[in-house]
């Protein structure tokens, strides 16, 4: 039987939006629209339909296609959920009506679902201010296993490349240039397209790094507060099936789409509870190097669905309202994030003598991929000595007097400006025992419009003998030796100076990879109020 030509999906929908066109008890029929599905509530069950549209992400556009993923939804779904995705059912033309069942000429498919109730959301619970501890905590726990088991492979990595990351956002410019200056501000689209492109030149490496760690995974796609349930069992529904080029991705994109929605939705503090329990049980520390970046774009591919939708005739003039608000709140957000992740950061890594700061610091530059300068290596660059000779003088001496210190450190600041002003973050290790030099780089920061985060090293004083026993036998760039270390303690100048939104203290007596988590999270922390 051919199908009649003059049938459209808006009668389908139309015969849907009835309560008896059901074949169990429906009170009233409540109606959702996104630009690509249209969404019957039930009360007991959801229906849901993809609308035949040919975008440049999707193309739904013929009965086999939406069947297909239709089939793709429901699959990828019960990954994250239990009882909910129920089945895809024909919708079918008999007796020129429209029905569910299994004779007569298919029309449509639709994907059914139990109905979850609003308030167990986790967006009516965050604007309720009720969600709790053990909520985020449970919640942490299952996305981290769920990361852990999900497919990884060479396929899924090159979609989650660097590369790929350069062509969906150069997708998302292209996509809304058009908007720049109607729906959009042309002044945050421009800041927010160049703070992404000149990031992604820079720093590809970061993205290379994560490839190689195998945190490319065939994850959600779309996991927001809206999706998330918190019933018997927490259920995450709704990941994207259309793409896999958009659900193919680093876990940090994954996490940044909710991370941002929780922004949104003014829970930062949740964002960041969260954010913690997660690294607590995945141990990802690697998530905050990228975060603000995919938070960015995960910002800016909510302002492009909007303005897509926007464009559309069907809006009534209040809800046209109210999405134009909210695409503005997306854009003001994107441009936060877009400014987090732009200015340069001057990150000092200081304490006293074997400490751990050059392990620190050699650590980070690995992690953020920006460089070090070593104030060691810089103070026998000055004075012509090379760097595997021990100097051996007595305390604040030679090429260790407070002159030759003066030196070193201006040294130090021209070396970090040429950075800063390249828009380049750097790291300085060095002891900063002295509140002046401490105010000095201070100073440096502001005039160049940089970031600036101390980390000070500490251990104990028993910590710190036997590291400088051992320099006896294993001497390396550093002269500072036992014999020094009561006078650097006398005249270590305590770091009261420096405000508390910018300080981070780490004992590097625990493992490397535990000192590298207190600093990322506490740095991401901080970042947020910088």
């Amino acid at each position: 039987m051919q199908r009649q030509p003059s049938i459209r999906q808006e009668q389908i929908f139309d015969a849907m939006a009835k309560a008896d066109f059901y074949p169990h008890p429906v009170t009233s029929v409540e109606q959702k629209d996104t630009h690509i599905s249209k969404v019957f509530l039930t009360g007991d069950y959801v229906y849901k339909i993809k609308k035949s549209v040919d975008l440049d992400f999707l193309d739904f556009s013929n009965l086999d296609n939406r069947r297909y993923f239709c089939q793709q939804e429901v699959m990828l779904n019960r990954r994250l959920t239990t009882g909910i995705y129920l089945e895809v059912v024909p919708i079918m033309w008999k007796d020129k009506q429209f029905c569910f069942g299994e004779t007569g000429e298919v029309i449509d498919y639709a994907v059914k679902m139990r109905q979850l109730p609003d308030h167990l959301s986790m967006m009516y619970k965050i604007r309720r201010k009720e969600i709790s501890h053990s909520e985020i905590q449970r919640l942490a726990e299952i996305l981290a296993d769920f990361y852990q088991n999900a497919k990884a492979g060479d396929s899924i990595d090159k979609l989650g490349s660097w590369e790929t990351v350069r062509r969906n956002c150069e997708e998302n410019f292209d996509q809304t240039a058009g908007f720049s200056g109607t729906f959009l501000d042309e002044k945050m689209y421009r800041i927010v397209s160049g703070a992404t492109n000149a990031f992604l030149k820079r720093h590809k490496a970061l993205f290379q790094q994560r490839v190689r760690a195998g945190k490319i995974r065939d994850c959600h796609g779309d996991l927001r507060t809206g999706h998330i349930y918190f019933a018997d069992e927490i259920q995450v529904i709704d990941c994207i099936e259309f793409n896999d080029r958009f659900r193919y991705s680093d876990i940090t994109a994954d996490l940044a789409f909710l991370t941002m929605d929780l922004d949104f939705e003014g829970a930062e503090d949740t964002a960041t509870e969260f954010l913690t329990a997660y690294v607590d049980i995945s141990k990802d520390r690697d998530i905050f190097v990228l975060l603000n970046f995919y938070k960015c774009y995960r910002a800016f591919v909510r302002c492009k669905v909007n303005c897509f939708r926007l464009e559309t005739s069907e809006l009534g003039r209040f809800e046209r309202e109210k999405l134009l608000r909210q695409t503005h709140q997306y854009l003001k957000l994107a441009y936060t994030y877009a400014i987090r992740f732009t200015r340069p950061t001057l990150w000092i890594v200081c304490g006293l003598p074997a400490s751990g700061k050059s392990t620190i610091a050699q650590n980070l530059s690995k992690e953020l991929d920006i460089d070090v300068i070593r104030s060691d290596k810089v103070r026998k660059e000055l004075f012509h000595i090379s760097d595997s000779q021990t100097v051996e003088v007595p305390f604040e001496q030679g090429i260790y007097s407070q002159g030759s210190s003066a030196l070193t450190y201006g040294k130090l600041y021209l070396k970090a400006q040429e950075k800063l002003e390249k828009d380049e973050s750097v790291i300085i290790d060095a002891s900063f025992s002295k509140s002046h030099q401490r105010e000095e780089v201070v100073r440096l920061a502001c005039d160049v419009d940089a970031n600036i985060v101390f980390v000070e090293c500490t251990a104990s004083t028993g910590i710190l003998k036997k590291r400088l026993l051992k320099r006896e036998k294993e001497p390396g760039l550093s002269d500072a030796r036992l014999t020094h270390l009561k006078d650097f303690m006398a005249h270590f100048e305590p770091l009261d100076d420096i405000r508390e939104d910018i300080h981070i203290i780490v004992d590097t007596t625990v493992s490397i990879e535990e000192s590298m988590r207190q600093i990322l999270s506490q740095d991401y922390i901080l970042e947020k109020n910088r």
